[in-house]
């Protein structure tokens, strides 16, 4: 029986088993024996010509017999179309299993089939062609750098690879003709030169790629006419769009061998055109073939970048890496797998992907021992390209000789020619150049610090990287909370990631039984928030056998423009401002510019509303206490006033607050931290407790066991306070829950509990903290990132557990689009940066060590012409080279001395705490871990003749007193009534000389962070290029903007003053040095001492002095009177350091203790 079906003449047979009749068209006895084919539904054909067998065959739907009365029969639904129709269409469940793999099955016999096509059947007639790549536009839309994350299977359809509505442009360059030993005449090798929109790259083709790739090209074809019923194949078709028809175009058919010199531009011509059409044609353009021949990839066009390089297919072996600790099967030379992947050349970094997922699997960094060797003796492998930097020796192999030397050639020189900077060892040994004109700003304590990072993550398009030693979720990055939790940490990154940032978190894995920072904590709650954001923490201590040394750097980088370096962590106890208060119990009196309300008014209303508190059903006030969205709010488990009992949720003092427009004076997050989470509901008496620091928002009182009692007087605070909302009168919540800390106390505990309370703020004065951070853009902010680039690729390779894809790797934004600031924080200073560190093989997968910090740090000491600067946390130096190795200590004495020979003035300033930053009371001499930093300490300054003060003292005697002054910071207020003292906390880490350099990072003066070897750390040297008039050792003076500025800055706060006093000019002039300086210090000193009796003291040599030391009376508490008048003398926070304070003790762990079983590496 014999048919005809839209033209094709079939013969028609019926199959054993099957209930259907199947019409055969002629070439069905081209198939394979067993199987059957089904053409497709008629509407999708109906632009087939009539009389086109061949067309008809692209468009059948080829099944073996076993498929279709086997595993898909579930799958089939036949449906007729049209009257006594045969043809049956399939519909494939998504849930059937069986059918979904027996598609697979298809598509894959498919693909056999069509690869044994005779491509010289298959020339169709009329081809669609994009019209929009047949002008050049205006702009052609550029593909953002998110597009990173987002890579797929070069197979898969739909991949955005090429800039939208921009033609890709050939020319032919060149035509080498190679001379062989072989019979066979060797082979013309085609330079091809591509140019699509910005990005111009070349490609080395011989006459049989074309060839090649033509005859795919023909299958490809062939294979997309076939309707196979998977969604990947149906996205393909539906992708290929109708247009103006084109004829194929064709190769030349002369054999090359035949082609004569002179007939080469012909040839050069015709290959071009070829190229051109085929380009032109975007269901060819599109395919993954021709991509691969042009050497294209989702990553070749993406602005942010750089310049395209060569890209290619080749086999790589796996190991390689320099993983310190790590000897596992798979890592040695004896033992490793080859792999096909795609290889992307960049300006400073190579790249590989895997084909099938278009995962990125591994990123090369080009850094100073970057180098590329070919040939089977130097790589041990055949036709062998190895590729070696600090991180990694990667062996690629290629098809022959000839492609591993165009590889070399092609990554040599587009590596130097774009990114040659990086293949240098730069100033002090830095990985990083000198960034001329760059922007910078410094900041002096956390406030105005905190506002600038959260307005720049609050900008960020694309990413977002912060590392910190200690990162807290909960902290409040602008203060006084005004806006509910809208600039808290956790709801900041929350929001970004849900705009599509990425945000990439490293933080520290401390040794738990050591530290309470609890990083676990840290992680889960950051990754519950977002996919968006991803949180890794180093080292594993068993792995890597690391268990001393420390993640140090505190970093935050937006979209690799914005970098802020320096010493603060978004962790709690870090905010801070230039006043440094010591109470913060919650009582706020806020006075608005325009309307202020009488105290009398307010007291009664807070009267009124405890009333109502108790008995009130109204709404509950969380709706009005911010106008955000309710994704500020990402774990109510954990915020302030949510989750408590109905009665405090209702409490209708809200309603007065607002009616007043006061309602956002204090957040929902500050009610007090004894009701931090869900409590059963509770008894009167306690909730009137709990309303207290609301009600003290109102009208200050006193308190009774019993509850309130009647207002009283403002007693206030000593200082007050101006911030940008108002004048707030008194002292308010800033630091709420965790936040109020004094760790020299007690350190951090029940971290998990964020907001409540762990000292008690009614009797304890909070520890304030001093510190210096900075923020750069453009070329250095890339340099920063770079650094988190590299940890966080060697960490992802590390551990096992951040192997997977979810963890993607990250990749460097080229130098060449760095000043294309989208975003600028405001008030910042061109200035020449370079980015230092300090990085070694267990932080950051380096084959040999860097310590640019302490170079840096020794050479502008040396070089220094006037002064030195010094603040920092540590103090520990002077290299005996046997405990101590560091020779910054040694550069300052060295200096002096040098000034001293010359009779020329020479001043060092040096600011560190008074006490190191470790738990223990110091009334009983301090924890072992105290004493024992405090021990080196004083080694480094003044006790032993490898001191500064022993050196010095060899040869100047007592005029070193002339030269150099150590200093600390104290500060007093009044709590509940009590005069109270404490110390600063100092942790900056912050060197200026001369008005013109500045040091600005996270590196403390000591071994572990200057080595390199040690702690991992990150700062910047900062050289001031725009000057303002100055006067410096009474003689007019260039001072630059960026130095002058901070210090004079650091100046008015530990001295008090304004930015502007005439006595802070001149660092170096004999009226400032001894009648300012330390005159101040010797004077604030003596007065805390004769009203607190403070710790640490001269008047304390040894223990026994100190127990008597303590039991004496004190001014402060026998007559406060008298002491506040004392108090009112001191100017700043400065005060001498106490160099005689437990002098006759020996401070070193004593034996038997756990802290004596600790390595001296870990004090020093």
């Amino acid at each position: 029986m014999s048919c005809s079906h839209f033209g094709v003449s079939v013969q028609c047979r019926s199959d054993a088993g099957s209930r259907k009749q199947r019409c055969e068209p002629w070439w069905r006895r081209a198939m394979p024996r067993g199987w059957a084919v089904y053409l497709a539904s008629p509407p999708a054909f109906t632009h087939c010509p009539p009389a086109a067998p061949a067309a008809a065959a692209s468009a059948a739907c080829v099944l073996p017999l076993s498929t279709v009365y086997g595993g898909l029969a579930a799958a089939q639904e036949p449906a007729p179309r049209g009257s006594g129709s045969w043809c049956s269409e399939m519909s494939v469940r998504p849930e059937n299993h069986a059918a979904t793999s027996a598609l697979k099955r298809i598509a894959a016999d498919m693909s056999n089939i069509i690869e044994s096509l005779d491509t010289r059947e298959l020339h169709f007639e009329g081809e669609e062609v994009d019209s929009e790549v047949l002008n050049d536009p205006k702009g052609a839309a550029c593909i953002p750098f998110s597009a990173i994350y987002h890579t797929c299977g070069f197979k898969e359809p739909g991949t955005q690879t090429y800039l939208t509505g921009c033609p890709v442009r050939v020319r032919v360059l060149e035509v080498e003709r190679f001379t062989s030993t072989k019979k066979v005449p060797s082979p013309n090798v085609y330079t091809i030169e591509l140019t699509h929109g910005e990005f111009t790259w070349q490609v080395k083709r011989k006459f049989k790629h074309f060839q090649e790739f033509h005859r795919e090209l023909l299958r490809y074809k062939a294979f997309v006419r076939i309707p196979i019923p998977t969604r990947s194949h149906t996205v393909r078709r539906q992708s290929i769009k109708r247009g103006e028809p084109r004829q194929m175009p064709s190769l030349p058919h002369t054999a090359e061998s035949t082609v004569r010199e002179e007939h080469f531009s012909s040839r050069r011509k015709q290959l071009e055109d070829y190229l051109t059409k085929i380009l032109k044609m975007p269901m060819y353009r599109n395919y993954h073939g021709t991509m691969e021949f042009i050497g294209v990839s989702q990553l070749s066009f993406i602005h942010d970048l750089g310049p395209k390089g060569m890209e290619g297919m080749v086999m790589k072996r796996s190991g390689g890496h320099r993983i310190p600790g790590l000897n596992c099967c798979g890592q040695g030379r004896m033992c490793y797998r080859w792999s096909k992947r795609w290889l992307v050349v960049k300006d400073s970094f190579l790249l590989y992907m895997k084909p099938d997922s278009g995962a990125i699997a591994f990123v090369l960094l080009v850094d100073k021992e970057f180098n590329i060797k070919i040939g089977q003796k130097e790589t041990e492998t055949k036709y062998g390209l190895q590729i070696d930097n600090l991180s990694r020796s990667l062996i690629l192999k290629c098809t022959s000789y000839r492609h591993a030397q165009w590889w070399r050639q092609g990554i040599d020189e587009f590596i130097r020619k774009h990114g040659k900077d990086f293949l240098t060892e730069h100033r002090f040994g830095s990985y990083a150049a000198v960034q001329e004109n760059t922007l910078a700003k410094w900041y002096v304590n956390a406030k105005s610090y905190f506002e600038d990072v959260a307005n720049a993550m609050e900008a960020a398009k694309e990413e977002i990287f912060i590392t910190d030693w200690w990162l807290s979720p909960e902290i409040f990055m602008k203060r006084p909370v005004v806006e509910g939790n809208h600039w808290r940490l956790d709801c900041i990154l929350k929001r970004k990631a849900q705009q599509g940032v990425k945000i990439f978190v490293m933080l520290y894995k401390e040794v738990e039984l050591a530290l309470g920072i609890n990083s676990e904590y840290s992680k889960r709650t950051l990754m519950h928030l977002h996919p968006n954001i991803k949180v890794m923490r180093h080292p594993d201590h068993v792995s890597s056998s690391v268990y001393l040394w420390a993640h140090h750097e505190k970093l935050v980088i937006v979209d690799q423009s914005v970098a802020f370096v320096g010493g603060i962590d978004l962790a709690y106890g870090r905010w801070d401002d230039d006043e440094h208060r010591l109470t913060d119990v919650g009582s706020v009196k806020r006075m608005g510019a325009a309307k202020s309300v009488s105290t009398a008014n307010l007291a009664s209303t807070a009267e009124s509303s405890e009333h109502i508190a108790l008995q009130s059903q109204a709404p509950s006030p969380e709706s009005h206490l911010s106008p955000r969205n309710a994704d500020d709010v990402p774990d109510s488990s954990r915020m302030k006033g949510i989750g408590k009992s109905k009665k405090f949720s209702r409490f209708s003092i809200y309603k007065h607050l607002h009616k007043h427009g006061m309602h956002h004076a204090d957040s929902v997050s500050s009610i007090d931290s004894e009701s931090s989470y869900c409590n059963p509901p509770r008894s009167q008496p306690n909730l009137i407790q709990s309303l207290k620091p609301h009600l003290r928002m109102f009208h200050h009182h006193t308190e009774s066991k019993q509850g309130l009692t009647e207002p009283q007087e403002d007693k206030g605070s000593i200082r007050s306070l101006k911030t940008g909302v108002g004048e707030l009168l008194g002292e308010t919540r800033f630091w709420h829950g965790k936040d109020y800390c004094n760790f020299v106390f007690k350190d951090w505990v029940q971290l998990d509990k964020p907001f409540a309370d762990f000292i008690d703020r009614y009797t304890t004065p909070r520890m304030p903290w001093h510190d210096i951070s900075s923020v750069v853009h453009g070329k250095a902010a890339r340099d920063v990132a770079r650094h988190f680039i590299q940890r966080w690729n060697f960490t992802k390779i590390m551990k096992p557990k951040y192997r997977s894809l979810s963890y993607p790797f990250l990749l460097p934004k080229t130098q060449q689009t760095a000043n294309e600031l989208k975003y600028q924080v405001p008030e910042a200073f061109h200035a020449t940066v370079q980015v230092i560190r300090s990085a070694a093989d267990w932080s950051a997968g380096i084959k040999y060590h860097e310590e640019s910090i302490h170079n840096a740090y020794v050479s502008v000491i040396e070089n220094s012409k006037h002064y030195i600067y010094i603040e920092n946390q540590f103090f520990i130096s002077c290299a005996d080279d046997k405990v101590v190795w560091n020779k910054v200590g040694d550069a300052i004495a060295q200096r002096i001395l040098k000034a001293h020979r010359e009779n020329k003035r020479f001043r060092v300033y040096v600011v560190i705490p008074l006490l190191p930053g470790f738990e223990g009371d110091i009334s009983t001499g301090g924890g072992n871990a105290l004493q024992a930093i405090m021990h080196f300490n004083y080694r480094t300054m003044c006790r032993g003749e490898n001191s500064i003060l022993g050196q010095l003292k060899a040869e100047v005697g007592d005029k070193w007193i002339n030269y150099i002054s150590f200093c600390g910071l104290r500060t007093y207020a009044e709590l509940e009534g009590k005069l109270v003292t404490e110390l600063i906390y100092v942790h900056s880490k912050l060197l200026i000389a001369d008005d013109n350099t500045v040091i600005i990072g996270s590196a403390n003066i000591n071994d572990r962070s200057m080595l390199g070897k040690r702690d991992s750390e990150m700062a910047i040297i900062v050289q001031d290029t725009e000057t303002v008039p100055s006067v410096m050792d009474g003689e007019q003076y260039s001072a630059g903007k960026f130095a002058q500025s901070l210090r004079l800055r650091c100046f008015r706060v530990v001295l008090g003053g304004s930015d502007q006093n005439p006595d802070h000019q001149d660092p170096v002039c004999e009226r400032f040095f001894k009648e300012v300086w330390i005159s101040t210090a010797a004077r604030n000193a003596t007065i805390f001492d004769k009203v607190f009796r403070c710790l640490p003291s001269d008047q304390v040599n040894n223990l026994a002095q100190l127990r008597d030391f303590i039991n004496k009376p004190k001014l402060a508490t026998d007559d406060p009177a008298k002491a506040a008048e004392e108090l009112k003398k001191i100017r700043g926070f400065l005060v001498q350091f106490p160099f005689r304070f437990l002098k006759e003790e020996y401070l070193l762990p004593s034996v038997g203790t756990k802290e004596s079983m600790v390595p001296m590496e870990v004090w020093t």
